[in-house]
């Protein structure tokens, strides 16, 4: 079967074993999905970074405790819908059935996100869901969604939601630009600086977003704990 550019049946899943072995990290979801391990995604293709970006999304979605649906912010239907057209395997990682309580400020940012689709289907509208729920996770957002850098994101964003993607010139940490694109849609002044480098907040407006993802940290983590000492 071929979606969205990629053939999904040549994205041989590794094996469950693999996912226990692993201790449920991130990267071993990834594997488990895709058959291959995060680090060596090739995204050049727009279907292939499609595929990749999904399966970051849910691979860190699984790796956390709690209902995946509410984790990664998408109905039972959707992720069934996935799991049919992408990732045969995800009904055997995790239950898809039942679906989360709508979280109003997550609802926020998907309705912000919808507002400014530059793609068509459904691929967009699950992004923009999935993105509005790791909205509310605490680090940076790329690391968030499961992926490997920032530019990932700013390129999904562009991909999916370039109006709103552009509208970012002068690149603001994308969890801030999102509130404050709210704000300003609904009349509301951010704050009572004249200009962002006059503002004390500045740095946590547009600071360094690097380092190192959260399934490179694990699967490093995984690798020292097995090395003999």
């Amino acid at each position: 079967m071929i979606v969205a550019g990629v053939e999904v049946a040549s994205l041989a899943p590794v094996g469950l074993p693999a996912v226990t072995a692993a201790g449920g990290s991130a990267a071993a979801f990834y594997r488990a999905l895709t058959g291959q391990d995060p680090a060596l995604a090739e995204i050049t293709d727009d279907g292939a970074f499609d595929c990749h970006v999904l399966a970051s999304l849910l691979a860190v979605a699984l790796s956390e405790a709690g209902h995946l649906p509410e984790r990664c912010g998408l109905a039972a239907a959707d992720l069934a819908s996935i799991a049919r057209h992408w990732f045969p395997v995800l009904g055997e990682l995790a239950p898809v059935a039942g679906d989360a309580a709508e979280d109003e400020e997550a609802a926020m940012v998907r309705d912000l996100l919808l507002a400014h689709r530059s793609s068509s289907g459904d691929l967009g509208r699950w992004l923009a869901a999935m993105v509005a729920r790791r909205v509310l996770e605490p680090n940076h957002l790329w690391e968030d969604l499961g992926l490997r850098e920032r530019p990932e994101l700013t390129r999904l964003l562009l991909r999916h939601f370039e109006p709103l993607a552009l509208a970012n010139t002068r690149n603001m940490k994308w969890k801030r630009f999102f509130y404050r694109k709210l704000c300003e849609d609904d009349g509301i002044v951010m704050c009572t600086a004249p200009v962002c480098t006059c503002c004390q907040d500045f740095a946590n407006c547009f600071g360094d977003e690097s380092g190192e993802s959260r399934m490179a940290a694990r699967r490093r983590a995984v690798l020292q704990a097995g090395a003999p000492s």
